[in-house]
């Protein structure tokens, strides 16, 4: 089996899509009609599809609160130091500092402006 996408309920699923794709390249590949404002977003290779949506029927999760360990969507990147500032400049907040792990992995934690963590990985070995 494949993950056809991985789903999150946040307040403003159509801010949330433009800032997505804005600044982190995505690119939305369906908005199906509807009161939820569902946005199905995809990375630059179609291989990881997000769902963005305002579901009232179920809380939107206090992502801010959240521990980034719990939850946080994970992005490549190959200038560490230049996409986090860019990213801080358009909105994201920073968790900490970037770090390096034992195996040589450069980390990063942000939050979207709706407090989604969002991970910025530069690894020393890529995992594909």
């Amino acid at each position: 089996m494949n993950i056809e996408h991985i789903a999150l309920n946040v307040a403003d699923p159509v801010a949330a899509a433009e800032w997505y794709t804005r600044h982190l390249g995505m690119r939305i590949v369906r908005r199906p009609p509807g009161d939820t404002q569902t946005h199905f977003i995809a990375d630059e290779q179609g291989r990881v599809v997000l769902e963005l949506y305002h579901q009232s029927k179920a809380p939107v999760p206090d992502y801010f609160a959240m521990d980034p360990m719990v939850l946080h969507i994970a992005f490549v990147v190959t200038d560490m130091t230049a996409e986090r500032t860019r990213l801080l400049r358009a909105g994201a907040k920073a968790v900490g500092d970037v770090t390096l792990t034992d195996s040589g992995d450069q980390l990063a934690m942000l939050r979207d402006p709706w407090g989604v963590a969002v991970q910025l990985v530069k690894r020393a070995t890529p995992l594909q």
